[in-house]
């Protein structure tokens, strides 16, 4: 039976350019999220974590130059700017042409070009780069890809989703590699929205801590690079099972309950084929908001997780949004990978009705599987395996 293998990932956020820069800033409990005042962005001072814009301009003349391209950098946006170095660093030394008709692009996002909503832009860049499928096509281009982008925006599960979606496209045997990419920006937009929920803490979040004030936004890019071809010279890790549901709850407000989420968990570890005891760790969703900790917490519990060592990246880079299940499933795996379990950021005292497992200092352990949660707007949630062979 055909298998979906990691053969290679990248991370962009505040901490690093690279996988391997991001994930040694989070085994040295840094965190990206710094206050802002930005009157472009919002006229208040707000904590984000953003990416560095002059690092991210450096990198892209760099991937222009390797690719021997002679449009400007600045004819592409800032969101574009970071799907094409994290999609060229996640390609470097892998034999996977996006050129082969057995290849896919995967893009997931909420909000895409977002930003070019504001006034500064709209004389700049044409109007149809706001829309997803156009964000797509300028990507995909770019790399010369022989298939059309798939799109996938579904909230904050969209990263997981399209990791899940590739995964299965390999598994059916359509395609034979997927590079799934993941970005999302903070905009005036975003900020205002959320600052309307009332859902922004004044300080980096602190998933699942007792004195939890809300989230923190981040901005950031991730790329995963699937294959039905294991990684040469190194242990392998697959793609083992997945799931999504919906909770019919609140348009905003997740389940009470936490059963939905429970039944995507439950539904991926069948199709893993393992026990929920043989979990060895988790990377949760994690908002820091007290809806979703308080569910995450009940549909670990009622999936019989509630014992696992569990952690959340956000408290590190924030909520990256479309890009989250993405960024965060790269640094899961890297997790796996070596063996190193890390600190979830912030947390201090339990906060939530059900004691979680919640990991207070970096160690080593020998873990063989991981387990991914993802929950969103609407009532989405998401589930998935990752597994050491």
């Amino acid at each position: 039976m055909r298998t979906a293998y990691i053969r290679n990932h990248n991370i962009i956020t505040s901490l690093g350019f690279t996988s391997e820069e991001n994930f040694e800033a989070l085994k040295e409990g840094e965190t990206g999220i710094r206050p802002t005042e930005d009157p472009l962005l919002y006229p208040a001072s707000v904590p984000l974590s953003l990416v560095n814009p002059a690092k991210l301009n450096e990198k892209m003349a760099g991937v222009l130059h390797d690719r021997n391209k002679k449009s400007p950098a600045d004819s592409y946006t800032r969101l574009e700017k970071m799907f094409i170095v994290s999609v060229h660093e996640a390609l470097q030394e892998q034999e996977i042409l996006p050129a082969n008709s057995r290849t896919l692009l995967v893009l997931s996002t909420t909000k895409g070009n977002i930003d070019l909503l504001e006034e500064r832009y709209r004389l700049i860049f044409d109007h149809k780069r706001l829309y997803l499928w156009d964000l797509g096509r300028v990507v995909g281009q770019f790399f010369g890809f022989a298939n059309p982008p798939l799109i996938i925006s579904n909230a904050c599960v969209s990263g997981v989703v399209a990791i899940m979606t590739a995964a299965r496209y390999i598994v059916a045997g359509r395609y034979d590699h997927a590079v799934v990419t993941g970005g999302d920006i903070i905009s005036e937009f975003v900020i205002s929205g959320f600052k309307a929920f009332q859902a922004l803490s004044n300080e980096p979040c602190k998933p699942f801590d007792l004195d939890r004030t809300g989230l923190s936004l981040g901005e950031g890019c991730g790329t995963i690079v699937l294959s039905a071809e294991p990684p040469a010279g190194k242990s392998a890790i697959r793609v083992a099972g997945a799931a999504t549901s919906n909770d019919a709850n609140h348009i905003s407000g997740p389940s009470r309950t936490g059963e939905e989420l429970s039944w995507a968990i439950n539904q991926a570890i069948t199709e893993a084929g393992i026990l929920p005891e043989t979990v060895g760790y988790i990377s949760a969703h994690g908002t820091a908001t007290s809806f979703n900790d308080e569910m995450e917490s009940k549909a670990l519990t009622l999936s019989g997780l509630s014992g696992i060592p569990i952690n959340s990246f956000k408290g590190y880079w924030g909520h990256t949004l479309g890009a989250a299940g993405v960024i965060e499933s790269a640094a899961a795996i890297s997790s796996l990978g070596s063996g190193y379990l890390v600190r979830s950021a912030g947390f201090e005292k339990p906060g939530t009705p059900v004691p979680l497992n919640v990991i207070t200092r970096g160690n080593r352990s020998a873990f063989q599987t991981c387990l991914k949660t993802a929950s969103g707007f609407g009532g989405c949630n998401a589930a998935i395996i990752y597994q050491k062979m």
